[in-house]
Parts: C-alpha cells; sequence; structure tokens
C-alpha cells in the first residue's frame, strides 16, 4: 500500500536551505519516492500557514520510514537545521 510523506516548511534561510535541496533527492530516489507536489499555490483555509508543501509518494510506509532514517536523508536535514521551519508527516494511503 502507498504511503506519503506530507511537509510543511517555511523557509527562513534560503541559501542554507539549498544545500538540503541539494541533498535530499538522492535519499528520496533510493527509496523509490515520488513527488506529487512540491512549492506551487497553496491555501490554508484552517490551521497554522507554511509557505511550501510537498507531498512525496512512497511504495509502503515502511520505505518512507526507512528514506527519513537513512543516512542520507539525515544529513541533507542536518543541513536544514535552522534554515527552515517544517512539520513533517508518514501517513499510510488507502
Amino acid at each position: 500500500m502507498p504511503a506519503y510523506w506530507i511537509a510543511h516548511v517555511t523557509v527562513t534561510d534560503p541559501d542554507a536551505y539549498a544545500a538540503y535541496q541539494a541533498l535530499a533527492p538522492a535519499a528520496f530516489a533510493a527509496h523509490g519516492a515520488r513527488f506529487l507536489a512540491r512549492g506551487g499555490t497553496a491555501d490554508t483555509p484552517e490551521g497554522p500557514s507554511f509557505a511550501r508543501h510537498v507531498v512525496i509518494e512512497f511504495p509502503s510506509l515502511a520505505a518512507a520510514r526507512a528514506c527519513y532514517a537513512s543516512a542520507e536523508y539525515q544529513t541533507a536535514r542536518a543541513r536544514r537545521a535552522g534554515a527552515a521551519t517544517a512539520m513533517v508527516v508518514l501517513v499510510d494511503g488507502v
């Protein structure tokens, strides 16, 4: 069953965030990820507002979890520290 990585992000330091953007795609590719939404126009009719929204499909929740825990992603995530405020959710599909 597919699973989804849903991230809500507000970038506070674009230059530092660029380092995350350069590293993270390799981790996603290694775990079979497919981007369904990344940035673009968004409305927030309810709840806290973030500037950017990302939806990534994985083959399974186990694959999404493995991607997040991977050394590759954790290295990218470390580069994002202090460069953005983010909320990431991993969820099973239906």
